[in-house]
């Protein structure tokens, strides 16, 4: 029954992929689902997009790990990077004449700036893409066990994805999330109440959860540690928020109140909702006690599927994967079109200024392609790497390389082109250093202190020195900021 699941789903996917395609029509309407979307749907491909493979995987086995203190990054931090995009950015953004978060660098400072910054966003989203590819081969090999390996999975389901994210674009990207929203939340739901059922009841989980020291942040001996603990915290809060997927679903809004309340309330359901697969995966370790012992020691990301297949009945595992596929498809399709609309539109067209919008919409079909061969090929190569970590990894370069334009533009009139320049160049030019270092040092520096917010560090100060010691600022590119 369950493969016979999978596979209707699949179809269906595809087919909201069809239905997507009679209502792309120019670039707009690929990248933006011609700015239509309502408060709901909103809300659901915001929240849909957020709540991926880590969330239903690589959360609840992080947390069990290594507690409260091992997630802060995500959820934590990534759902408060969508409530500050809404609360200060999208009434700032929305009403500019933008297709992609790249065009925003361009109008407020440089071309150059443009460039640098998108080809930092692109190269952001590998990691992200390639944990929901290697969380597809999981869910399929765990599936279909003998008849499909890890490796074949991972193959089929970016196929899949490709297939209706080609034909609708954001159209489909919004149509498929607020469906699978409704399977995400209904599934989770479903098995949490019959996990607790079979534990005992909520009490005995939260308990023994409190007793192994699971809810409290352990506190850190030196500033090295602390400052290395404080590091992805900062790549997932800073780094997420100038990230073409969250500007899509901000600029696909009907208008500038939908805009700001949709990342707001959507991030602040992702927050609340990721702590239902923890919980399943705590009461997962009491039901399943030596053998759960035994696949947490081989990997913890695979406890909750082996414990929903073990002890839930069919009905409750045909939810569980289409919960799971939806999380992990919804996000996937999200951030193979996210960089593939700023690679055609900021790298690709500036080459070609005179681009006709029809050649522009081929094009950014034909690198939604490009993008998800190449991050399937990324996560083939990395197979064995955590999900969770691929995730983490994903956003240093957008903290040190777009994150402090993006900021100072938007709110400081004085922030100037050279000052963007020298932000960007010498953020990424520190954080490669520190990257690095191990390849040419005896002592590495980037073992003494993170890269992230050293680049961080290099990026505000290269802005402030750059706009203050150079030109005062353009007054036509101060005057696209909406007031």
């Amino acid at each position: 029954m369950l493969p016979a699941f999978v596979a209707i789903y699949l179809l269906v996917s595809i087919g909201i992929g069809f239905i997507a395609a009679r209502k792309v029509n120019n670039t707009s309407d690929f990248a933006l689902a011609g700015k239509s979307l309502p408060l709901a749907v909103v809300i659901a491909t915001t929240f849909a997009t957020w709540f991926g493979s880590e969330t239903v995987l690589g959360v609840p086995a992080k947390f069990i790990e290594g507690g409260l203190g091992a997630t802060l990054e995500d959820p934590w931090c990534t759902s408060m990077a969508l409530v500050i995009v809404g609360a200060f950015l999208a009434r700032k953004l929305y009403p500019m004449p933008l297709l992609t978060i790249g065009d925003f660098y361009r109008q407020r400072f440089s071309r150059a700036i443009e460039l640098l910054a998108s080809i930092t966003i692109c190269i952001s989203y590998i990691g992200w893409v390639a944990a929901q590819v290697t969380a597809l081969g999981l869910v399929f090999s765990e599936l279909m066990g003998d008849t499909m390996n890890q490796t074949q999975g991972m193959i089929v389901g970016t196929v899949v994805v490709l297939i209706y994210t080609v034909l609708g674009g954001m159209w489909s990207v919004a149509l498929t999330d607020f469906v699978q929203m409704g399977l995400i939340v209904i599934g989770l739901l479903a098995i949490a109440w019959n996990a607790a059922w079979l534990a005992g009841g909520v009490q005995p989980v939260v308990q023994m959860a409190s007793e192994k020291g699971m809810f409290t942040l352990t506190p850190h001996d030196n500033w090295h540690d602390f400052f290395f603990f404080l590091a992805p915290c900062v790549s997932l809060l800073i780094g997420s928020i100038p990230q073409q997927d969250v500007f899509q679903r901000v600029m696909a809004a009907k208008d500038v109140k939908t805009a700001t309340r949709g990342p707001i309330i959507g991030g602040l359901s992702y927050l609340a909702f990721a702590a239902v697969p923890v919980f399943i995966v705590l009461a997962a370790s009491i039901v399943m006690k030596e053998e759960g012992a035994a696949i947490v020691a081989d990997d913890t990301q695979k406890l909750l599927p082996r414990f929903v297949m073990a002890h839930m009945p069919q009905a409750i595992q045909v939810l569980f994967f289409g919960a799971l596929l939806s999380a992990i498809m919804s996000t996937a399709s999200a951030t193979v079109l996210a960089p593939a609309t700023v690679l055609v539109q900021n790298i690709v067209k500036g080459l070609v200024p005179a681009m006709k919008d029809r050649t522009e919409l081929i094009l950014m079909r034909v690198a939604v392609f490009g993008v998800a061969t190449t991050v399937l090929g990324y996560a083939l190569a990395m197979e064995g790497t955590s999900i969770y970590e691929l995730v983490a990894s994903s956003y240093e370069a957008t903290v040190v390389g777009a994150f402090v334009p993006l900021i100072a533009g938007t709110f400081w009139k004085r922030a100037t082109n050279v000052g963007a320049l020298c932000s960007v160049i010498g953020g990424l030019a520190t954080w490669l250093f520190f990257l690095l270092s191990s390849t040419f040092m005896d002592d590495p520096i980037g073992d003494k202190f993170p890269g992230v917010i050293a680049g961080l560090i290099v990026a505000v100060v290269g802005m402030i020195a750059g706009s203050l010691l150079g030109p005062a600022p353009d007054p036509e590119k101060v005057a696209i900021i909406p007031a």
